[in-house]
């Protein structure tokens, strides 16, 4: 925008001035709306959501989202009713129902027109849309799952993808995307484990922050979410109560978050639906007032997630109605209610009552009208027509399915190539389980075929998706292929065991894809509701591999999950063992190419694999007391099967030549530590090196290990790269017993290599000084050099 342009703004409009800084023209706007134009800037309105589905019978429609069903409100108001004094938010247009890319940009600009007839001052609406498993829209390319992601332990190739989801929901009208999941996992057994990052605070904020950057490169908002502690629910169960004290809160869960707002930006922030001790996060100021603004300097929006502002009242039952909720959490800190305005809807009536200071009103409307400035919703050249640009947009592009694919093969985990991997040269292959053939399997919960699609049948999965078994047939070529289900992924249906038992009993090799079939509040095996009892494999599953060893074939089992399951009851009777976390819909042939050996497999586990199916918790993080260390104490073993950050490979890697640059530093020193790689097997492949530090006495029980750095390392046979970590004293900072984070003198122990278990490089360096409280200014993230060793060094 030109100052001349600018200047041409009505004069009765100042916040279009260009000219001036973002801060004073949202202030401008705010000082000439009235109270109700301010209030509806907190609102929002779902306009295509109408979840009892015409053509389908009442007792079969499949909800995207039920919990609307707890109150009566919001969602029976028209859109011009709902914008009559403006709006703040417009809610999933493109991800509610089947709709072209004509029709979806259409769509778009008639309600922005609609809000706009209702907007005195011209203020437009902010449009959002889910985005995890890409732009959750009819036709648009399906990502691997965010637990994929963080197998990958790759932050610029995670960053890529976001970038290309941002740039196609920028090209048709969208400015905010509910992405990424910052919640670390702390059981298995929850349904959304698959929508996050991994097990580890580091691992998924140094991805979480890659997509935000992505993202928002694109000019598409982030939202991290779900603020905060929302994964910790008593017995994995959704919107469950969370039992936490602050040190894990500050330790565990939080730093996350705190790290992409740091050092990525983010945008906007989402609460959560649980409870922490007994307060709902979404009514809690310390969250979202002290730590997130006050500490944190957080300058963005705080949008609920969706009905999460009644939900303290008719869930949480700490407010004795929807009103009371909304001044409620108002107060603590949300600036929007999504998806639709109920709670928030009567704020006016209570400012004017006296019950509600305007203040609080002013404070939320700032900020919603600060983004929307800074997103050019405000430019006096702005329109409807001109917020979308519908000619040549491709959202399933040949780019977008490269970087689909790419990511699939990197997350791919090889647990064990026992003695069938990579494939030898085979005359028949039997290939059976309910992930062989269901495309659907590849895919999220998030992800369009599994979210909203399986409402309209007819329109099939709007991409296209090769299944598992199609795909190993295009890789195997000439390779007789027999195909049995055998089972499906849930119930107790047997009556498949037989065809498959036969195909595996008359084939040189069984490939058995078992796992999830993602979805929504049961209608599935992972994913948003898909809560599991234990870890055991769903349905009948495990019944059939079981069946299918005992027929003495070479067994290769293929996990398709979107959670890690106990494999400890079979996994040494399999001729091979690979991990796929959900790979998307270029997941199938990334599978395929694993088991023949035309890709090198290098992905590493983000969540370890359990050996029990009751293993609870059964992350890495843990004190010496809950650890390995204490055999013996308890019955039951600790150990996993596969631990966090494992990963195999069709060649072999060295680490060692440890070199650590100074034994002692001060508490607020830095040291560096080095360590050489080298392929000494005889394919290219890349390998993950992994920092651990311990500190060896703290004040309160620290985990064993915690993760402090990695880098993905590709090398050529016998080449060899040097890889330097960078540790700030801070990197070493935990929670003490005051609840203030410190660092403090004494021993901490380096460890290197390529697994939480797997650390050859061991060495300890010296931290001398007054102990250092550190906040949010301290230094979050290591830095990594790659220098490759000439041959022969």
């Amino acid at each position: 925008m030109t100052t001349s342009t600018a200047a041409a703004a009505p004069a009765e409009r100042p916040w279009q001035n260009t000219s001036l800084s973002a801060e004073k023209r949202a202030e401008l706007l705010l000082q000439a709306m009235t109270l109700p134009e301010k209030v509806a800037q907190l609102g929002s309105r779902w306009a295509g959501n109408d979840m009892a589905d015409a053509e389908l019978p009442a007792d079969e429609t499949i909800n995207v989202a039920p919990m609307q069903d707890v109150f009566a409100a919001g969602g029976s108001v028209s859109l011009a009713e709902a914008s009559r004094d403006g709006l703040g938010h417009l809610t999933r247009i493109w991800g509610s129902v089947p709709v072209t890319v004509d029709q979806g940009v259409a769509e778009v600009i008639r309600q922005h027109k609609v809000v706009l007839d209702g907007s005195r001052l011209g203020v437009p609406a902010l449009v959002h849309e889910e985005c995890l498993t890409g732009f959750t829209t009819y036709g648009a390319t399906v990502y691997p799952t965010a637990l994929a992601w963080g197998a990958t332990f790759d932050p610029e190739l995670v960053e890529r993808m976001a970038a290309a989801i941002g740039r196609d929901m920028a090209a048709v009208g969208v400015h905010q995307g509910l992405s990424p999941v910052l919640d670390v996992v702390r059981d298995y057994r929850w349904g959304r484990v698959e929508e996050t990052i991994g097990e580890d605070p580091y691992l998924v904020a140094m991805l979480g922050s890659a997509y935000v950057r992505g993202l928002q490169s694109a000019g598409v908002l982030a939202t991290l979410k779900h603020f905060a502690g929302y994964s910790a629910s008593r017995a994995g169960r959704n919107h469950g109560p969370v039992s936490m004290g602050r040190r894990e809160l500050l330790d565990f869960i939080l730093p996350t978050f705190e790290t992409a707002i740091a050092t990525a930006g983010a945008g906007s922030v989402m609460s959560s639906y649980s409870d922490i001790d007994g307060l709902p996060a979404g009514a809690d100021p310390w969250l979202f007032t002290e730590v997130l603004r006050d500490d944190w300097g957080f300058g963005g929006t705080v949008v609920s997630d969706y009905w999460a502002v009644p939900f303290l009242a008719t869930m949480h039952r700490v407010a004795a109605d929807t009103g009371a909720a909304g001044a409620l959490a108002l107060s603590a800190g949300t600036d929007v209610e999504l998806p639709d305005t109920t709670a928030f809807s009567s704020l006016a009536d209570q400012v004017r009552s006296g019950e509600l200071s305007e203040d609080l009103i002013d404070r939320a409307a700032q900020r919603v009208l600060l983004q929307k400035v800074q997103l050019g919703l405000l430019d006096p050249d702005w329109t409807p027509e001109g917020s979308v640009r519908q000619a040549g947009v491709d959202l399933d592009s040949p780019g977008n399915r490269e970087l689909a694919r790419e990511l699939a093969e990197r997350s791919i985990v090889l647990l064990d190539a026992g003695s069938a991997l990579p494939l030898p040269a085979l005359r028949k292959v039997a290939v059976v389980g309910p992930c062989a053939g269901d495309p659907r399997t590849l895919m999220g919960c998030y992800s369009y075929p599994n979210h909203v699609l399986p409402r309209y049948p007819e329109r099939g999965l709007g991409v296209e998706v090769v299944s598992a078994v199609d795909a190993l047939r295009n890789e195997l070529g000439d390779v007789e292929l027999v195909h049995e289900q055998g089972c499906a992924v849930i119930g107790e249906d047997r009556s498949g065991f037989a065809a498959a038992v036969d195909a595996a009993r008359g084939a040189d090799l069984c490939i058995a894809y078992v796992g999830d079939l993602s979805g929504l509040f049961g209608h599935g095996t992972s994913g948003e509701g898909c809560d599991a009892e234990d870890l055991r494999l769903p349905g009948v599953q495990e019944e059939l591999i079981a069946q299918l060893l005992d027929t003495g074939t070479p067994v290769v089992v293929v996990v398709v999950s979107g959670r890690p399951y106990a494999l400890g009851g079979f996994a040494d009777r399999t001729a091979g063992l690979v991990q796929a976390f959900i790979p998307g819909q270029e997941g199938g042939a990334a599978i395929a190419g694993v088991l023949t050996g035309r890709i090198v497999p290098s992905g590493k586990l983000p969540v370890q694999i359990p050996r029990h199916v009751g293993g609870q918790p059964g992350t890495y993080l843990q004190p010496a007391l809950g650890s390995v260390e204490s055999a013996g104490i308890s019955g039951l073993d600790a150990a996993p099967l596969f631990a966090f950050g494992h990963g195999s490979s069709y060649t072999s890697f060295e680490v060692g030549d440890l070199r650590i640059s100074a034994g002692e530093i001060a508490t607020d020193g830095e040291f560096s530590v080095t360590v050489r790689v080298r392929n000494t097997g005889a394919r290219a492949g890349d390998e993950v090196v992994q920092l651990y530090l311990h500190d060896v006495v703290a004040q309160v029980a620290r985990p064993l290990k915690v993760l402090t750095g990695f880098a993905r390392v590709p090398l050529e046979p016998g080449a060899a790269t040097d890889v330097t970590f960078h540790v700030h004293a801070d990197r070493a900072a935990y929670t003490g017993p005051d609840l203030r984070r410190i660092v403090e003198p004494g021993d901490v122990e380096v460890l290197v290599g390529t697994s939480s278990v797997d650390l050859p490089c061991r060495g300890t360096v010296r931290f001398n000084g007054e102990t250092r409280v550190v906040g949010h200014d301290r230094t979050m993230v290591t830095p990594v050099d790659l220098t490759p060793v000439p041959r022969g060094g």
